[in-house]
Protein backbone atom coordinates (compact mmCIF):
# COMPACT_ATOMS: atom_id res chain seq x y z
CA UNK A 1 0.00 0.00 0.00
CA UNK A 2 1.03 3.40 -1.18
CA UNK A 3 1.53 6.00 2.10
CA UNK A 4 0.83 9.23 1.87
CA UNK A 5 1.60 12.18 4.45
CA UNK A 6 -0.13 15.61 4.48
CA UNK A 7 1.31 19.08 6.05
CA UNK A 8 -0.99 22.02 6.19
CA UNK A 9 0.01 25.57 6.81
CA UNK A 10 -2.05 28.49 7.46
CA UNK A 11 -5.92 28.82 8.12
CA UNK A 12 -8.75 27.19 9.24
CA UNK A 13 -10.01 26.76 5.83
CA UNK A 14 -7.01 24.96 4.44
CA UNK A 15 -7.14 23.14 7.45
CA UNK A 16 -10.25 21.60 5.95
CA UNK A 17 -8.79 21.43 2.62
CA UNK A 18 -5.92 19.62 3.65
CA UNK A 19 -8.31 17.12 5.67
CA UNK A 20 -10.91 16.76 2.42
CA UNK A 21 -7.35 15.59 0.63
CA UNK A 22 -6.85 12.97 3.09
CA UNK A 23 -9.96 11.43 2.77
CA UNK A 24 -9.79 11.87 -0.98
CA UNK A 25 -6.51 9.88 -0.66
CA UNK A 26 -7.64 7.10 2.02
CA UNK A 27 -10.37 6.70 -0.42
CA UNK A 28 -8.06 6.28 -3.33
CA UNK A 29 -6.18 3.04 -1.07
CA UNK A 30 -3.38 5.40 0.14
CA UNK A 31 -1.86 4.41 3.79
CA UNK A 32 -1.85 7.94 5.89
CA UNK A 33 1.65 8.69 7.71
CA UNK A 34 2.83 11.47 9.81
CA UNK A 35 4.49 14.04 7.82
CA UNK A 36 7.98 12.76 9.56
CA UNK A 37 7.86 9.71 8.10
CA UNK A 38 9.33 8.26 4.65
CA UNK A 39 5.95 8.33 2.40
CA UNK A 40 5.68 8.02 -1.03
CA UNK A 41 3.56 10.57 -1.55
CA UNK A 42 3.72 14.47 0.30
CA UNK A 43 1.48 17.28 0.02
CA UNK A 44 2.02 20.35 1.60
CA UNK A 45 -1.18 22.32 1.41
CA UNK A 46 0.44 26.13 1.58
CA UNK A 47 -0.64 29.57 2.49
CA UNK A 48 0.74 32.96 1.32
CA UNK A 49 -0.87 35.42 3.57
CA UNK A 50 2.59 37.24 4.46
CA UNK A 51 6.11 36.76 3.03
CA UNK A 52 6.98 34.18 5.84
CA UNK A 53 3.99 32.00 4.97
CA UNK A 54 5.50 31.61 1.34
CA UNK A 55 9.53 30.99 2.67
CA UNK A 56 7.65 28.10 4.96
CA UNK A 57 6.08 26.78 1.85
CA UNK A 58 9.13 26.80 0.07
CA UNK A 59 11.26 24.85 3.10
CA UNK A 60 8.57 22.27 3.30
CA UNK A 61 8.70 21.19 -0.07
CA UNK A 62 12.67 20.82 0.07
CA UNK A 63 12.10 18.92 3.48
CA UNK A 64 9.61 16.62 2.19
CA UNK A 65 12.17 16.41 -1.20
CA UNK A 66 14.53 15.63 1.16
CA UNK A 67 13.44 12.99 3.27
CA UNK A 68 12.45 10.98 0.42
CA UNK A 69 14.01 12.01 -2.95
CA UNK A 70 11.83 9.46 -4.78
CA UNK A 71 8.46 10.75 -3.43
CA UNK A 72 5.96 12.69 -5.52
CA UNK A 73 5.85 15.89 -3.77
CA UNK A 74 2.52 17.86 -4.25
CA UNK A 75 2.40 21.92 -3.82
CA UNK A 76 -1.19 22.85 -3.36
CA UNK A 77 -3.20 25.91 -2.20
CA UNK A 78 -2.38 29.75 -2.38
CA UNK A 79 1.11 30.27 -2.70
CA UNK A 80 1.53 27.95 -5.74
CA UNK A 81 -1.76 29.95 -7.14
CA UNK A 82 -0.27 33.27 -6.47
CA UNK A 83 3.47 31.81 -7.38
CA UNK A 84 2.87 29.59 -10.00
CA UNK A 85 5.99 30.39 -12.32
CA UNK A 86 7.73 29.76 -9.15
CA UNK A 87 6.23 26.42 -8.21
CA UNK A 88 6.55 25.16 -11.58
CA UNK A 89 10.41 26.21 -12.13
CA UNK A 90 10.88 24.52 -7.86
CA UNK A 91 12.45 21.20 -9.33
CA UNK A 92 11.18 19.84 -5.05
CA UNK A 93 7.71 20.16 -6.28
CA UNK A 94 6.20 17.34 -8.79
CA UNK A 95 2.70 18.10 -8.89
CA UNK A 96 1.59 22.00 -8.59
CA UNK A 97 -2.39 22.17 -7.71
CA UNK A 98 -3.89 26.01 -7.20
CA UNK A 99 -6.84 26.90 -5.33
CA UNK A 100 -10.36 25.46 -6.47
CA UNK A 101 -8.35 22.18 -8.10
CA UNK A 102 -7.25 20.32 -5.53
CA UNK A 103 -10.34 17.56 -6.07
CA UNK A 104 -7.98 17.01 -8.88
CA UNK A 105 -5.12 15.09 -6.40
CA UNK A 106 -5.44 12.21 -7.29
CA UNK A 107 -6.14 12.39 -11.28
CA UNK A 108 -2.62 14.02 -11.12
CA UNK A 109 -0.91 11.83 -9.37
CA UNK A 110 -2.03 9.13 -11.66
CA UNK A 111 -0.73 11.34 -14.54
CA UNK A 112 2.50 11.87 -13.17
CA UNK A 113 3.24 7.82 -12.35
CA UNK A 114 2.27 7.60 -16.26
CA UNK A 115 4.20 10.30 -17.64
CA UNK A 116 7.24 10.60 -14.55
CA UNK A 117 6.70 14.53 -15.55
CA UNK A 118 6.14 17.48 -13.68
CA UNK A 119 1.80 18.00 -13.74
CA UNK A 120 0.10 21.59 -12.95
CA UNK A 121 -3.51 22.40 -12.59
CA UNK A 122 -3.68 26.11 -12.13
CA UNK A 123 -6.61 28.21 -12.92
CA UNK A 124 -7.10 31.95 -13.49
CA UNK A 125 -8.75 32.34 -10.35
CA UNK A 126 -9.30 36.05 -10.73
CA UNK A 127 -10.49 36.58 -14.10
CA UNK A 128 -12.45 32.99 -14.90
CA UNK A 129 -15.75 32.47 -13.06
CA UNK A 130 -15.80 29.51 -10.87
CA UNK A 131 -17.75 27.57 -9.43
CA UNK A 132 -17.51 26.47 -5.45
CA UNK A 133 -15.27 23.46 -4.91
CA UNK A 134 -17.50 20.84 -3.20
CA UNK A 135 -15.10 18.99 -0.74
CA UNK A 136 -16.65 16.84 1.94
CA UNK A 137 -15.66 15.37 5.30
CA UNK A 138 -16.92 12.19 7.08
CA UNK A 139 -14.39 12.92 10.09
CA UNK A 140 -11.91 14.92 10.95
CA UNK A 141 -8.52 15.03 13.47
CA UNK A 142 -10.26 16.12 16.38
CA UNK A 143 -12.96 13.75 18.11
CA UNK A 144 -15.64 15.94 18.83
CA UNK A 145 -14.93 19.37 16.79
CA UNK A 146 -15.30 19.62 13.31
CA UNK A 147 -14.17 22.85 11.11
CA UNK A 148 -16.80 23.35 8.22
CA UNK A 149 -15.84 25.74 5.26
CA UNK A 150 -19.09 26.82 3.86
CA UNK A 151 -17.77 30.01 1.99
CA UNK A 152 -14.20 30.47 0.11
CA UNK A 153 -13.09 33.69 -1.39
CA UNK A 154 -13.52 37.69 -1.38
CA UNK A 155 -13.99 40.76 -2.71
CA UNK A 156 -12.98 43.35 -0.63
CA UNK A 157 -9.51 44.03 -1.48
CA UNK A 158 -7.93 45.32 1.47
CA UNK A 159 -4.92 47.46 0.68
CA UNK A 160 -2.22 45.46 2.50
CA UNK A 161 -4.23 41.52 1.54
CA UNK A 162 -2.64 38.77 -1.14
CA UNK A 163 -5.39 36.80 -0.53
CA UNK A 164 -8.33 37.86 -2.95
CA UNK A 165 -5.60 37.13 -5.58
CA UNK A 166 -4.89 33.86 -4.60
CA UNK A 167 -8.62 32.59 -3.74
CA UNK A 168 -10.56 34.35 -5.87
CA UNK A 169 -14.14 35.73 -5.48
CA UNK A 170 -16.70 35.04 -3.44
CA UNK A 171 -18.30 32.06 -3.98
CA UNK A 172 -21.02 30.14 -1.44
CA UNK A 173 -21.11 26.68 -0.95
CA UNK A 174 -24.74 25.28 -0.88
CA UNK A 175 -26.82 25.37 2.33
CA UNK A 176 -28.08 21.95 1.65
CA UNK A 177 -24.50 20.46 1.23
CA UNK A 178 -23.43 21.97 4.60
CA UNK A 179 -26.28 20.82 6.57
CA UNK A 180 -25.72 17.40 5.24
CA UNK A 181 -22.42 16.98 5.92
CA UNK A 182 -22.92 18.25 9.43
CA UNK A 183 -25.80 15.73 9.71
CA UNK A 184 -23.27 13.31 9.05
CA UNK A 185 -20.32 14.13 11.02
CA UNK A 186 -23.19 14.34 14.54
CA UNK A 187 -24.42 11.17 13.66
CA UNK A 188 -20.79 10.07 13.90
CA UNK A 189 -20.34 11.75 17.23
CA UNK A 190 -19.48 15.14 16.20
CA UNK A 191 -20.71 17.62 18.92
CA UNK A 192 -19.12 21.12 17.69
CA UNK A 193 -18.94 22.96 14.28
CA UNK A 194 -17.15 26.08 13.57
CA UNK A 195 -18.24 27.39 10.49
CA UNK A 196 -15.54 29.18 8.74
CA UNK A 197 -14.57 30.58 5.02
CA UNK A 198 -12.10 32.76 3.69
CA UNK A 199 -14.52 35.85 4.27
CA UNK A 200 -17.44 33.97 6.52
CA UNK A 201 -19.09 37.23 6.38
CA UNK A 202 -19.54 36.87 2.87
CA UNK A 203 -21.37 33.87 2.83
CA UNK A 204 -24.61 34.03 0.39
CA UNK A 205 -23.97 37.44 -1.24
CA UNK A 206 -23.69 34.93 -4.36
CA UNK A 207 -26.65 32.40 -3.68
CA UNK A 208 -29.40 35.07 -2.00
CA UNK A 209 -29.13 33.05 1.38
CA UNK A 210 -27.42 34.83 4.40
CA UNK A 211 -24.94 34.00 7.42
CA UNK A 212 -27.39 33.84 9.76
CA UNK A 213 -29.97 31.98 8.17
CA UNK A 214 -27.32 28.99 7.97
CA UNK A 215 -26.33 29.49 11.36
CA UNK A 216 -29.74 28.70 12.29
CA UNK A 217 -30.41 25.56 10.31
CA UNK A 218 -27.12 24.13 11.66
CA UNK A 219 -28.88 24.56 14.66
CA UNK A 220 -31.79 22.38 14.31
CA UNK A 221 -29.14 19.42 13.41
CA UNK A 222 -30.15 16.80 15.96
CA UNK A 223 -26.43 15.85 17.97
CA UNK A 224 -24.45 19.21 17.51
CA UNK A 225 -24.31 21.40 20.48
CA UNK A 226 -22.05 23.84 19.98
CA UNK A 227 -22.01 26.26 16.98
CA UNK A 228 -19.00 28.21 17.17
CA UNK A 229 -18.41 31.35 14.53
CA UNK A 230 -14.76 32.08 12.08
CA UNK A 231 -13.68 35.38 11.58
CA UNK A 232 -16.51 38.01 11.17
CA UNK A 233 -16.74 41.51 9.70
CA UNK A 234 -18.34 44.10 12.10
CA UNK A 235 -20.73 44.93 9.61
CA UNK A 236 -22.80 41.89 9.39
CA UNK A 237 -23.72 42.56 13.14
CA UNK A 238 -26.78 44.23 13.16
CA UNK A 239 -29.84 44.59 15.40
CA UNK A 240 -30.95 41.65 14.15
CA UNK A 241 -28.28 39.61 13.58
CA UNK A 242 -27.29 39.77 17.50
CA UNK A 243 -31.03 39.31 18.71
CA UNK A 244 -31.51 36.36 16.58
CA UNK A 245 -28.08 34.96 17.40
CA UNK A 246 -28.41 35.08 21.39
CA UNK A 247 -32.10 33.12 20.72
CA UNK A 248 -29.80 30.18 19.70
CA UNK A 249 -28.83 28.01 22.96
CA UNK A 250 -26.13 26.37 21.15
CA UNK A 251 -24.18 29.51 19.91
CA UNK A 252 -20.77 30.02 22.17
CA UNK A 253 -20.36 33.44 22.77
CA UNK A 254 -17.09 34.32 21.33
CA UNK A 255 -16.83 36.40 18.27
CA UNK A 256 -13.82 37.47 16.37
CA UNK A 257 -14.91 40.86 14.74
CA UNK A 258 -11.67 41.63 12.56
CA UNK A 259 -10.52 45.80 13.14
CA UNK A 260 -7.24 46.08 11.92
CA UNK A 261 -6.94 49.84 13.05
CA UNK A 262 -8.70 51.54 15.62
CA UNK A 263 -8.04 54.83 13.60
CA UNK A 264 -9.96 55.62 10.82
CA UNK A 265 -7.78 57.48 8.65
CA UNK A 266 -5.73 53.86 8.91
CA UNK A 267 -8.84 52.36 8.28
CA UNK A 268 -9.55 54.18 4.51
CA UNK A 269 -5.55 53.23 3.81
CA UNK A 270 -5.95 49.80 4.58
CA UNK A 271 -9.59 49.63 2.57
CA UNK A 272 -11.68 48.52 5.25
CA UNK A 273 -15.45 48.96 4.66
CA UNK A 274 -16.09 50.40 8.04
CA UNK A 275 -15.01 53.03 10.66
CA UNK A 276 -14.66 52.80 14.38
CA UNK A 277 -17.76 53.98 15.12
CA UNK A 278 -19.35 51.40 13.07
CA UNK A 279 -17.05 48.92 14.64
CA UNK A 280 -18.02 49.76 18.15
CA UNK A 281 -21.92 49.71 17.41
CA UNK A 282 -21.27 46.02 16.47
CA UNK A 283 -19.51 45.33 20.05
CA UNK A 284 -21.97 47.22 21.71
CA UNK A 285 -24.88 45.13 20.26
CA UNK A 286 -23.26 42.10 21.31
CA UNK A 287 -22.95 43.09 24.62
CA UNK A 288 -26.08 44.01 24.43
CA UNK A 289 -27.65 40.76 23.75
CA UNK A 290 -25.78 38.09 25.01
CA UNK A 291 -23.85 38.36 28.65
CA UNK A 292 -19.95 39.18 28.82
CA UNK A 293 -19.19 38.15 25.24
CA UNK A 294 -15.57 36.97 24.30
CA UNK A 295 -14.99 39.55 21.57
CA UNK A 296 -11.55 39.15 20.15
CA UNK A 297 -9.94 40.87 17.16
CA UNK A 298 -6.72 41.57 15.01
CA UNK A 299 -4.35 44.70 14.88
CA UNK A 300 -2.21 45.73 12.61
CA UNK A 301 1.04 48.14 13.90
CA UNK A 302 2.66 49.96 11.69
CA UNK A 303 0.58 50.53 8.23
CA UNK A 304 2.43 52.66 5.90
CA UNK A 305 2.01 56.18 6.76
CA UNK A 306 0.93 55.53 10.54
CA UNK A 307 2.04 58.41 12.62
CA UNK A 308 2.68 58.23 16.01
CA UNK A 309 -0.47 60.36 16.53
CA UNK A 310 -2.53 57.82 14.47
CA UNK A 311 -0.95 54.82 16.82
CA UNK A 312 -2.18 56.41 19.90
CA UNK A 313 -5.59 56.88 18.32
CA UNK A 314 -5.51 53.15 18.20
CA UNK A 315 -4.11 52.52 21.48
CA UNK A 316 -6.64 54.19 23.30
CA UNK A 317 -9.40 53.27 21.29
CA UNK A 318 -8.41 49.29 22.12
CA UNK A 319 -8.69 50.41 25.86
CA UNK A 320 -11.78 51.56 25.34
CA UNK A 321 -13.08 48.69 23.43
CA UNK A 322 -11.71 46.15 25.37
CA UNK A 323 -10.97 42.94 24.13
CA UNK A 324 -11.03 39.43 25.78
CA UNK A 325 -8.26 38.61 23.23
CA UNK A 326 -6.16 40.53 20.43
CA UNK A 327 -4.09 39.14 17.62
CA UNK A 328 -1.01 41.78 17.01
CA UNK A 329 0.86 41.65 14.14
CA UNK A 330 3.49 44.38 12.42
CA UNK A 331 2.63 45.05 9.01
CA UNK A 332 4.44 43.02 6.59
CA UNK A 333 4.65 44.35 3.24
CA UNK A 334 3.27 41.68 0.49
CA UNK A 335 4.12 41.88 -3.27
CA UNK A 336 1.23 42.58 -5.28
CA UNK A 337 -0.78 44.99 -2.95
CA UNK A 338 -1.61 48.15 -3.37
CA UNK A 339 -0.03 48.86 0.80
CA UNK A 340 3.50 47.67 -0.66
CA UNK A 341 4.08 50.81 -2.95
CA UNK A 342 2.85 53.38 -0.28
CA UNK A 343 4.81 56.18 0.61
CA UNK A 344 5.98 56.48 4.06
CA UNK A 345 7.02 52.91 4.95
CA UNK A 346 7.13 52.40 8.84
CA UNK A 347 10.59 51.46 10.18
CA UNK A 348 10.62 47.83 11.58
CA UNK A 349 11.97 49.17 14.90
CA UNK A 350 9.37 51.34 15.34
CA UNK A 351 6.52 48.24 14.24
CA UNK A 352 8.45 46.50 17.12
CA UNK A 353 7.90 49.31 19.37
CA UNK A 354 4.27 49.61 18.69
CA UNK A 355 4.03 45.82 18.65
CA UNK A 356 5.29 45.45 22.67
CA UNK A 357 2.99 48.54 24.03
CA UNK A 358 -0.17 46.94 22.30
CA UNK A 359 1.03 42.88 23.37
CA UNK A 360 1.37 44.19 26.97
CA UNK A 361 -2.27 46.05 26.52
CA UNK A 362 -3.93 42.85 25.39
CA UNK A 363 -2.09 40.74 28.41
CA UNK A 364 -3.69 43.37 30.82
CA UNK A 365 -7.33 42.72 29.47
CA UNK A 366 -7.38 39.57 28.75
CA UNK A 367 -6.36 38.64 32.36
CA UNK A 368 -8.80 40.91 33.52
CA UNK A 369 -11.40 38.87 31.66
CA UNK A 370 -10.22 36.05 32.99
CA UNK A 371 -10.38 37.02 36.51
CA UNK A 372 -13.67 37.44 35.52
CA UNK A 373 -14.73 34.48 35.06
CA UNK A 374 -12.48 32.98 37.70
CA UNK A 375 -14.18 34.64 40.03
CA UNK A 376 -17.42 32.75 39.23
CA UNK A 377 -15.59 29.17 40.26
CA UNK A 378 -18.53 28.15 42.27
CA UNK A 379 -20.68 28.43 39.20
CA UNK A 380 -18.09 26.80 36.86
CA UNK A 381 -17.42 23.55 39.06
CA UNK A 382 -20.71 22.75 38.24
CA UNK A 383 -19.84 18.26 38.67
CA UNK A 384 -18.60 15.33 39.88
CA UNK A 385 -15.09 15.46 41.83
CA UNK A 386 -12.58 13.39 40.70
CA UNK A 387 -9.23 12.29 42.70
CA UNK A 388 -6.61 10.66 40.57
CA UNK A 389 -2.95 10.28 42.09
CA UNK A 390 -3.96 12.32 44.90
CA UNK A 391 -4.81 15.18 42.49
CA UNK A 392 -8.42 16.77 43.28
CA UNK A 393 -10.42 17.52 39.83
CA UNK A 394 -13.20 18.89 38.45
CA UNK A 395 -15.63 18.76 35.48
CA UNK A 396 -17.62 21.75 34.54
CA UNK A 397 -18.74 24.88 32.44
CA UNK A 398 -20.13 27.95 32.82
CA UNK A 399 -23.45 28.61 30.86
CA UNK A 400 -21.93 31.44 28.82
CA UNK A 401 -19.54 28.83 27.11
CA UNK A 402 -17.10 31.42 27.64
CA UNK A 403 -13.47 30.11 27.07
CA UNK A 404 -11.44 30.90 30.18
CA UNK A 405 -7.40 30.58 30.40
CA UNK A 406 -5.13 28.95 32.74
CA UNK A 407 -1.65 29.09 34.09
CA UNK A 408 0.14 25.50 33.61
CA UNK A 409 3.79 24.65 34.21
CA UNK A 410 4.53 24.06 30.78
CA UNK A 411 2.43 26.42 28.35
CA UNK A 412 -0.49 29.09 28.31
CA UNK A 413 -3.17 28.42 26.34
CA UNK A 414 -6.67 30.04 25.42
CA UNK A 415 -7.93 27.02 23.65
CA UNK A 416 -10.13 24.43 25.16
CA UNK A 417 -9.53 20.66 24.01
CA UNK A 418 -11.97 18.04 25.01
CA UNK A 419 -11.64 16.17 27.98
CA UNK A 420 -7.92 17.25 28.63
CA UNK A 421 -7.35 18.80 32.11
CA UNK A 422 -6.27 22.78 31.18
CA UNK A 423 -4.50 23.72 34.61
CA UNK A 424 -5.22 25.33 38.66
CA UNK A 425 -8.08 27.62 39.55
CA UNK A 426 -5.84 27.19 42.71
CA UNK A 427 -3.27 25.17 44.48
CA UNK A 428 -5.70 21.89 44.92
CA UNK A 429 -8.43 22.27 42.59
CA UNK A 430 -8.32 21.64 38.71
CA UNK A 431 -10.65 22.35 35.84
CA UNK A 432 -11.40 19.39 33.68
CA UNK A 433 -12.97 21.16 30.28
CA UNK A 434 -15.63 19.17 28.78
CA UNK A 435 -16.85 21.58 26.28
Amino acid sequence: MKKAALHNLGCKVNAYETEAMQQILENAGYEIVPFTEIADVYVINTCSVTNMADRKSRQMFHRAKKMNPDAIVVGAGCYVQTKEAQAILDESIDIVIGNNQKHELVTLLNEYEKEHAKQAQIVDINHEKQEYEELHLKKTAEHTRAFIKVQDGCNQFCSYCIIPFARGRVRSRKMEDVLNEIAGLAESGYKEVVLTGIHLSSYGVDTGETLLSLIEHVHEIEGIERIRLGSLEPRIVTEDFAKRLSELTKICPHFHLSLQSGCDSVLKRMNRRYDTAEYEMGCDLLRKYFDHPAITTDVIVGFPGETEDEFKITEEYLKKIHFYEMHIFKYSVREGTKAAVMPDQVQEQIKTERSNILLALEKKMSEEFREYYVGKEKTALLEEKLVVDGKTYFTGYTKEYVKVAFETEKNRTNQFVTGKIKGKLKDDIYLLVEF
